[in-house]
């Protein structure tokens, strides 16, 4: 019996998430690493969200802000932004950041950029 459409799409889909959930954590690890903050982080739920929160406001804490209905959405967006001006990119970065995150951050991870 052989697989049928959906369940290749299915398959596809599934690969194509987890590759895409790699690219985000090696871009996310370097970028840490660029910060002076512990790469691993990024592998531990909350303690990830609050370090990337410390690197991007320089309190933490603001990632409890993220957990609220609506405003999360623009703390994201205003944290992403934040990551780019501390690493001297510009809005253009910070936009291409937001809506695509793995390619941004693996440039960010991977480029000779300094946190500041």
């Amino acid at each position: 019996m052989s697989p049928d459409i959906s369940q290749m799409a299915q398959l596809f889909y599934v690969l194509f998430m987890l590759a895409t959930l790699v690219f985000c954590i090696i871009g996310e690890w370097k970028m840490l690493e660029k910060a002076g903050e512990h790469g691993w982080a990024v592998l531990i739920p909350f303690y990830g969200l609050y370090v990337m929160s410390k690197v991007a406001f320089g309190n933490g804490w603001f990632m409890l802000l993220q957990f609220i209905p609506c405003v999360g959405v623009i703390v994201n967006f205003m944290q992403f932004y934040k990551i780019g001006k501390r690493f001297g990119k510009g809005a253009v970065f910070s936009i291409g950041l937001i809506f695509l995150t793995p390619v941004f951050m693996m440039i960010l991870g991977f480029d000779d950029s300094t946190y500041n």
